[in-house]
């Protein structure tokens, strides 16, 4: 069973509606009892960092999702701000972050992008495989949707699985272990992100 974390961020009901599409159990996860029988999560995200932070805490899930992910070694995948709430911190705000990815978040320079790179980086792009991984099959050099202006810096660069290029190149893919984040979008990126959602169902 995937539990899309409900708690108010989010395109949830389109990670949900892939995963009923692909023939996989899936549910909505807005308070503890729905956490019961649960084989891997899916923390969405959009907006603000600290507001994303906020949302999360203030829902009641945060210390059961914890201890299903540190401890229990349940897998989760972040997508977005949810990747980005992964990290320890983030120049965009002043809370902390979950901390489970040993990384920051950093805003790309928009001085230093070269012309036509506008922020937010909005659109769509190709994903670099940079290390073979299950999440990843099938799917280097494929197209999907992004919408940011902030990014990832993993300091353990091993975990780093995928990259996309803005001016420069950037993290976008994330393994670490049991934990996994990517920056774009996969629930609106058509047969790529259906995709890149059944590897992480499957792993």
């Amino acid at each position: 069973m995937i539990g899309i974390l409900s708690y108010g961020l989010g395109n949830v009901s389109a990670f949900s509606n892939i995963y009923k599409k692909l023939g996989f159990e899936c549910k909505l996860v807005e308070k503890l009892e729905d956490l019961i029988d649960i084989d891997k999560l899916i923390l969405p995200g959009v907006g603000a960092f600290d507001y994303a932070m906020k949302c999360f805490d203030d829902s009641g899930l945060r210390r059961e999702v914890e201890r299903l992910v540190l401890v229990k070694k349940v897998p989760i995948l972040g997508v977005c701000v949810g990747l980005q709430m992964m990290a320890n911190s983030s120049d965009e705000g002043a809370l902390s972050g979950l901390g489970w990815i040993d990384a920051t978040v950093a805003k790309f320079d928009l001085e230093s992008l070269p012309e036509g790179y506008p922020l937010p980086h909005m659109g769509w792009n190709n994903l670099q495989v940079l290390n073979e991984d299950p999440l990843l099959e099938g799917l280097d050099n494929s197209k999907f949707y992004y919408l940011h202006s902030y990014y990832i810096l993993p300091k353990n660069k091993e975990e780093v699985i995928g990259s996309a290029f803005y001016g420069k190149k950037f993290c976008c893919v994330v393994r670490k272990d049991n934990i996994c984040g990517m920056q774009c979008h996969p629930e609106k990126s058509h047969s790529h992100g259906i995709r890149f959602l059944k590897n992480f169902a499957e792993i």
